[in-house]
């Protein structure tokens, strides 16, 4: 008996940090609905990651592993899409326009749409929170992140999840530990480097499907940019973004100690 107890906690131990997220998501959902989203890459960045969304109502518990995402640097991250019936979808190469190797803010937004949902950390969680970089989560050094949290969304953000999906934002590609404007100004806040709200992943529900775009696009909004004017911030100095890394410490940890 002890033998077969050990044999079934090894292999547990063994399991992938996907698929140890994707049957934590399943348990959670026992009164709820619960969707998976498998994030891959954009602008070359190497980041992957898995989303489960577990929704009772409009409680949205949100739980998301990423890899390969740029170290030590904090990533914006939203559900984007529509809740009017509009399909949009995670851009290919295609949405490069001015074929500089680069899918920007701006060319990606007409294929995965505008803000619905702002993933920070604390505080709000609308489309105004969309730049509050020193509100969303940290990478650590090897450029992973772990990111859980419960929140309340609308009667008709809950009606409409699958038809959203996940971006997180945020790409160093000179790998020199900090957003620059090596690839320009971002077009949301001239502020903001391109390479802090450029896409670096994206991923759709599972079973969603894949409309086309609307003619026209979408707005872009504006957002908040509290405490990202400081060229401290944006050089990852702030006080602000240390305390977001502190609130990740032990989720952190637990997902270092599940994939060693």
């Amino acid at each position: 008996m002890i033998t077969r107890s050990t044999a079934r906690l090894t292999a547990l131990v063994a399991l992938p940090a996907a698929l140890v997220l994707g049957l934590a998501g399943t348990a959670g959902a026992a009164d709820g609905q619960s969707y998976q989203v498998g994030l891959k890459q954009l602008n070359d960045s190497r980041a992957s990651g898995v989303v489960m969304l577990t929704l009772t109502g409009t409680r949205l518990s949100v739980k998301i592993e990423a890899d390969g995402l740029a170290p030590g640097l904090p990533h914006a991250q939203h559900l984007h899409g529509s809740t009017d019936g509009h399909d949009f979808h995670c851009p290919t190469a295609a949405a490069d326009k001015n074929g500089d190797g680069l899918v920007t803010t701006a060319e990606g937004i007409p294929d995965y749409g505008d803000i619905n949902i702002s993933l920070t950390t604390k505080g709000d969680t609308s489309k105004a929170s969309g730049l509050a970089v020193d509100r969303m989560p940290v990478a650590d050094a090897q450029g992973r992140l772990s990111y859980e949290r419960t929140i309340t969304v609308s009667q008709t953000a809950a009606d409409h999840l699958k038809d959203l999906h996940v971006v997180q934002h945020g790409i160093d590609p000179n790998e020199n530990k900090k957003y620059d404007f090596s690839q320009g100004k971002s077009e949301l806040d001239p502020k903001l480097p391109q390479e802090a709200t450029a896409p670096a992943s994206c991923g759709m529900i599972e079973g969603a499907a894949v409309g086309s775009v609307p003619v026209g696009g979408v707005e872009t909004g504006t957002g908040t940019t509290s405490g990202i004017e400081s060229p401290a911030l944006l050089l990852l100095g702030g006080a602000g973004l240390a305390g977001a890394a502190g609130t990740f410490a032990v989720a952190r940890r637990r997902h270092t100690a599940q994939t060693r």
